[in-house]
């Protein structure tokens, strides 16, 4: 088995970084510290400590980072550009909300060190098979709690580390326990034998028992054993199940007896229900699956409110860094502020408050570099405008020189369409959102007169201008230049005024933002005429001006009404990320999710308050039993106290749907507390339904503390005996922390 170590001895760069490094730690143009960085031996942890400082040093995992940026590719060495050269720079990124390191070497050949050996280091960690991963993390506690580094430790510390690692046991076991892993007789565990005893620990009854359920002897699944197992529980395709339980003794059986029986031992039978084919969600709905060639307003798009905040909407720091964030986590439209700025350059910021301010040009080189890379499909940049003309001209003379060829200047084959395009057809292409002189029609049929230059109204979101009438009058009339007007083709901002006029005059290619207010009011009068709206034109549905706090709406109930670009504040964590998370979770992570049938045909009629009315209502019946949980961690820092586990399951869909359930809570487990608990609901629209897992730390005294969760749409489910990997608040993974569950899926009728 391959362990991060592997293949270190003939590693130049993995060898000089375990002998370490002075670089400098980079936060601001002024603040330039140096540190000594290096590599500890289990390849796994860096550490790094200040020259001077005494003995106080910090280290973070290699699993902590998410990539390696060669050059300038941060806000911060880009501040600092003049003086260090790209070839010494690089930044280290964190998974989830954690900030970037900034770090400057004394060499490029230094610097190259350090990229290329954490790209190995990382590459290694992605390649580490489920098992690999577990004994890892075990050895990351066992030598956080190793004190003094002597790599053993007696009962007393053992019992420290298993409160740390969240778990409260039956002292008499784990010592008879201790006692059997002592292999070396020494009354201490070393590395190998705390692995050993730590699996005896977490011997998951729960596992064994559905294995002895399928097992003819007891000891082994037999390979029609295991083909009934995967058909009867599993509900796998009968036609293909021999095959596939072959594949997966293959893939994760460990012994090779049991391999060369065509069988499966209880470990084997464990690692599969760990792996990702064991998992809830099923794999071919998360790879891309689905028709990417129908009209881009078929489909819902991941979409990100105020995009360059990081944080809140009066004060918080405006950052290039927000776009690259929602870019990695699959948004396809970004929005973007822009205001006249000094020396004739647009600025980028929340106006008229404290939020920092960034430069309009900075935010579309990000665009060029960053939109492409987790998805091809189209991006939407949806501009709110507040320059003046001479601004107006350079905004779009940035984008043409920027982005070039990605830029989408005209229809795709310069006719008068009557339809958008597809996603497939739009690939790589970035499509400007804003408001524009006239029509597609006039704009292919010849050039407008520029005295025609309409003075129509530049900004379309108009909420936040009357939030602050009163002390900013506004020129509520402003010029557009023609030149921002010709960059905008399919995304023509229009204003509202009703479904039925829209129905009579509107363009397909017209698209109108309501705040989510207005969303609802919609939402209530007339649901199916919204429905019927959507399935010929984009809307845009973005959070109220009064959410100085970045919150989010539920974003469940726009996608209701078949809204295509449902802009969430990516930076703020929650629920409602979860939701966007979940839905965008699927085909591919790519951004974009077909909407179901009923809400692409106008000659269809769904109203999301009534789903009972439409034809080819089939409610179903979802069982969840609750089995057990693992390894769930810590909520509480502080070392005595250990979590009270409960779980519940959450449906969001249309209102009919909304419900949730709760298991009971178990005292002081957050180690292996298991439930057995059942719980069923009744889904009318499962097209549109999420289905969310929270795990809280229960707390008669106050608010329950959140452990973590998982999001995933009801169509994506896999049925059987599956783990649900838990994700953290911000929703980055938090292994090996997980449910086990049984899911059962039944028509009502």
């Amino acid at each position: 088995s391959s362990s991060p170590c592997s293949g270190i001895q003939g590693d130049d760069n993995l060898q000089s970084m375990i002998v370490g490094t002075v670089m400098r730690k980079i936060k601001s143009r002024t603040w330039k510290k140096q540190r000594y960085f290096k590599l500890q031996e289990d390849c796994m942890t860096i550490w790094y400590k200040s020259k001077k400082a005494g003995n106080a040093h910090s280290t973070f995992s290699v699993s902590d980072v998410e990539t390696v940026r060669e050059g300038h590719q941060s806000e911060v060495l880009l501040s600092i550009a003049d003086e260090f050269p790209p070839d010494r720079c690089f930044t280290l990124v964190f998974r989830g909300r954690r900030g970037n390191l900034d770090l400057v070497a004394d060499s490029a050949d230094e610097a190259q060190s350090w990229i290329k050996g954490m790209k190995k280091l990382i590459e290694n960690l992605e390649n580490m098979g489920e098992s690999e991963k577990l004994d890892q993390w075990i050895c990351e506690w066992f030598k956080k709690a190793d004190k003094n580094n002597d790599g053993r430790m007696n009962f007393r510390e053992i019992r420290v580390l298993l409160k740390m690692m969240n778990v409260d046991m039956n002292e008499h076991h784990a010592h008879r326990l201790f006692m059997t892993a002592d292999k070396s007789q020494t009354g201490t565990l070393e590395d190998d034998e705390f692995v050993l005893f730590y699996k005896m620990l977490t011997q998951r009854e729960d596992v064994l028992r559905v294995f002895q359920d399928y097992s003819g002897d007891g000891q082994k699944l037999s390979l029609r054993d295991l083909e009934e197992f995967l058909r009867d529980e599993q509900l796998e395709e009968v036609d293909g199940v021999q095959q596939l339980a072959m594949e997966l003794i293959e893939r994760y059986e460990p012994s090779d007896t049991a391999k060369m029986l065509k069988a499966m031992s209880i470990d084997g039978f464990l690692m599969y229900l760990a792996s990702a084919e064991g998992s809830i969600f099923h794999p071919r709905q998360q790879s891309l699956y689905q028709d990417m060639t129908q009209p881009l307003n078929h489909y819902f798009i991941s979409s990100s409110h105020n995009t360059y905040l990081m944080e809140d909407q009066l004060r918080g720091h405006s950052s290039v860094e927000g776009y690259i964030r929602a870019f990695k986590r699959g948004c396809r439209c970004v929005e973007v502020d822009c205001w006249d700025g000094p020396n004739g350059e647009p600025i980028v910021y929340h106006g008229h408050t404290f939020t920092s301010k960034i430069l309009f040009k900075d935010v579309v080189i990000a665009l060029r570099n960053y939109a492409f890379k987790v998805s091809e499909y189209p991006v939407i940049l949806s501009t709110e405008n507040h320059c003046g003309v001479e601004q107006q001209r350079v905004m779009a003379q940035h984008l043409n020189t920027i982005l070039g060829d990605k830029l989408l200047k005209s229809t795709l084959d310069g006719k008068i369409p009557v339809s958008f395009p597809s996603p497939e057809e739009l690939k790589g292409k970035i499509l400007l959102k804003g408001k524009k002189i006239g029509g597609l029609e006039e704009s292919l049929n010849g050039p407008v007169e520029p005295e025609d230059s309409l003075t129509g109204e530049v900004s379309d979101e108009d909420e936040f201008i009357q939030f602050n009438s009163r002390s900013f009058p506004q020129k509520s009339k402003q010029r557009l230049s023609k030149e921002l007007s010709d960059c905008v083709v399919y995304c023509k901002s229009v204003h509202f005024s009703s479904f039925k006029h829209s129905r009579i005059h509107s363009k397909f290619y017209e698209i109108s933002s309501f705040t989510e207010s207005k969303a609802r009011k919609h939402l209530r009068e007339a649901g199916a005429e919204f429905v019927r709206h959507n399935a010929r034109q984009l809307t845009r549905v973005y959070p109220s001006g009064l959410r100085t706090d970045s919150s989010n709406f539920n974003p469940q109930e726009m996608w209701n009404t078949g809204t295509q670009i449902v802009a969430l504040n990516f930076q703020t964590a929650g629920v409602e990320m979860d939701l966007n998370d979940g839905l965008f979770g699927q085909n591919g992570r790519c951004g974009y999710v077909l909407k179901p049938d009923f809400m692409r045909m106008s000659e269809r009629s769904f109203d999301p308050e009534v789903p009972i009315n439409r034809e080819g209502y089939r409610p179903l019946s979802l069982c969840i039993q609750v089995i057990s949980g693992q390894q769930l961690p810590k909520v509480n820092i502080k070392e005595s106290s250990v979590v009270d586990p409960f779980v519940r399951v959450e449906i969001h869909g249309v209102p009919l749907d909304q419900a949730k359930q709760e298991t009971r809570y178990i005292d002081n487990n957050g180690f292996n507390p298991v439930w057995y608990d059942t719980l069923r609901f009744t889904i009318h629209a499962p097209e549109l339904a999420l289905v969310r897992f929270v795990v809280e730390d229960y707390d008669k005294a106050s608010r329950n503390d959140f452990v973590g969760q998982y999001t995933l749409p009801f169509s994506c489910i896999q049925q059987g005996y599956r783990h649900i990997h838990l994700l953290s608040k911000d929703g980055t993974s938090i292994p090996p922390a997980s449910l086990f569950v049984h899911v059962r899926i039944t028509n009502l009728v």
